[in-house]
């Protein structure tokens, strides 16, 4: 097999099926690149389009996005997940303006030295944006090699993913248009070598998979064992007011803001009642607010999961409660402007409030 032919085929398959994405520009942007890839970790396509626009939109430029305050970046990001990228994301433009005068760097080592910016998304502006011969290496990319090489290994095992950088080394080193190549791969991963459903009929490198000769294909890469995810009890209290707002009325919520550690880092809920061992009984609730068991009205439950937990949500209406430390009633208009998790904003909705 020719790393040759074998990368030569993958170009021009891309150039001829690439989708048509918004980051995909004839001509790079650093910044766009560096929010797109930023976006695009452990988040599906379909999900960053949704919010990559209106990012930009709201941080045309690396120093937008700097001076913005981080409230206001972790709102934009609000749905993405992993509010820590977003969090890196703004110290990393912070960096690029302070120590970078405003302009993305260039080369690989530059790039891995910002905030956030680990080996794979410094290899994908470099290559992408910089046309240089650095290589990636994500899940898509080192599934791709392992069937390609019909090795039945886990793909997160630290060897795998030794020898996966190694390979994906020497394939971009044989490519034509290391750009072209390195986003083949990825798209190869996401679109056709799939981790289910695999559609080897249409694979631009079937001839060179020996997987697919071998019919292993199904069974590569080896299943890794999945992380055990802990429970995570929370009564979730709604609190609504009617306030004058420029003489009409305007309805407010009671938030709080998370501490700045842990899951949901420094994002806004509404007052909640955490547990990891059961969930919070209705007198333990009413005790918490002051208020008789009448006061509140159950308004719903849902399960919400993530990598590391299984949160159950149970929610209470109550009216007026009283402001406690870190608390504040904010009208329901200006919700957009602070960082809502997913969680909560199905938490308001359920609430009758969204």
């Amino acid at each position: 097999m020719s790393d040759t032919a074998l990368t030569n085929s993958l170009e021009a398959w891309f150039k001829a099926n690439a989708r048509a994405l918004p980051w995909r520009l004839e001509i790079r942007d650093p910044y766009r690149a560096l929010v797109s890839e930023c976006m695009l970790q452990q988040t599906q396509v379909a999900r960053v389009l949704e919010k990559y626009q209106p990012f930009l939109d709201r941080f045309p430029t690396v120093q937008s996005l700097a001076t913005a305050p981080e409230d206001e970046v972790l709102a934009a990001w609000a749905g993405l997940g992993y509010y820590r990228r977003a969090r890196m994301l703004h110290r990393c433009a912070q960096v690029i303006v302070d120590d970078h005068a405003g302009i993305v760097p260039e080369s690989v080592d530059a790039l891995q030295a910002l905030p956030g910016i680990g080996r794979y998304t410094a290899g994908a502006i470099a290559s992408m944006v910089f046309h240089q011969r650095a290589p990636i290496v994500d899940g898509n990319v080192t599934r791709v090699l392992l069937r390609v090489h019909n090795k039945p290994e886990p793909q997160a095992d630290n060897q795998t993913i030794r020898w996966a950088w190694h390979r994906a080394t020497q394939l971009v080193e044989a490519a034509a248009d290391p750009a072209a190549f390195n986003e083949a791969m990825m798209e190869l991963g996401a679109t056709i070598c799939t981790p289910k459903n695999i559609r080897c009929d249409s694979c631009p490198i079937r001839s060179h998979c020996q997987a697919l000769a071998n019919g292993t294909t199904e069974s590569i890469p080896l299943p890794k064992p999945k992380a055990k995810q802990k429970p995570m009890y929370c009564a979730s209290i709604v609190s609504t007011i009617d306030s004058a707002n420029d003489s009409a009325k305007a309805r407010s919520v009671l938030v709080e803001q998370r501490p700045s550690s842990g899951m949901w880092a420094n994002m806004y809920q509404v007052p909640t009642i955490e547990r990891d061992d059961r969930q919070s009984t209705l007198q333990e609730i009413t005790t918490h607010l002051g208020v008789g068991a009448d006061a509140i009205e159950p308004a719903g439950s849902f399960t919400h999961i993530t990598t590391h937990r299984i949160v159950e949500f149970v929610i209470y209406r109550v009216d007026r409660a009283q402001m406690g430390p870190n608390q504040a009633y904010r009208t329901l208009d200006s919700l957009d402007q602070i960082a809502l998790s997913n969680a909560q904003r199905k938490v308001l909705d359920l609430a009758g409030i969204l």
